[in-house]
């Protein structure tokens, strides 16, 4: 079976089973431990459109989870199935930021990139943050300044409440043709924020604001 879930849609199924576990030990009545679970299995269903037999008897077992090291066990047999966000190239580079002249791409030796749905960097030679994300089925690139806030805030990417800072872009008005600024709080830690989001939707709209 070849890899068929975003990193996204792990984070939301890791929330279902902490939020099961929760459940499960805040009562003792065997019939609320069915229906915790149910909720669980059809929520994780319901992130896809359609799901073959082999993708049902890798993700329904949620319904089996009783204890902490079943969650583990759960868990890890799911991560092979996680697509991971491309590499990031030079030659990618040059495509979504051409104007950028010797810039360098991100070091990745550290990074899971089954965990990203986005790649962000700060660049030491232009002092700006970079930020690559999947957009409507194609890579899509920006970059702007980042001012570390230096308290927790509303992350506009991963909707949580984290140490965020202000990001701020310039986009060209396709009216007049004079620059406008556009800018709202994200998490400082990229990597962080990466795994805490569980839906699209917020990525595509810091997206969308950033690039259009």
């Amino acid at each position: 079976m070849t890899p068929f879930m975003k990193s996204y849609q792990y984070n939301y199924i890791k929330a279902q089973t902490k939020i099961l576990l929760n459940g499960l030990s805040s009562s003792s009545d065997a019939s609320v431990h069915r229906a915790r679970k149910d909720i669980a299995k059809e929520n994780v269903a319901n992130l896809f459109p359609v799901l073959s037999e082999e993708q049902q008897q890798l993700l329904y077992p949620i319904a089996q989870i009783a204890e902490a090291a079943d969650v583990k066990r759960y868990l890890s047999e799911l991560m092979p199935y996680v697509n991971p966000f491309p590499v990031i190239t030079d030659q990618t580079l040059k495509k979504l930021f051409p104007k950028a002249k010797k810039l360098k791409a991100p070091s990745i030796k550290d990074l899971n990139l089954q965990e990203h749905s986005y790649v962000s960097w700060q660049d030491d030679g232009t002092q700006k943050k970079f930020v690559i994300a999947e957009y409507q089925g194609k890579l899509v690139g920006f970059n702007g300044t980042f001012t570390p806030m230096n308290q927790k805030g509303m992350c506009a990417i991963c909707n949580r409440l984290d140490e965020v800072g202000m990001f701020i872009t310039e986009i060209k008005s396709s009216g007049d043709g004079s620059y406008l600024k556009r800018g709202n709080y994200v998490c400082q830690d990229s990597q962080s924020c990466n795994q805490q989001i569980t839906m699209i939707e917020k990525l595509d709209d810091f997206v969308r604001m950033m690039t259009q």
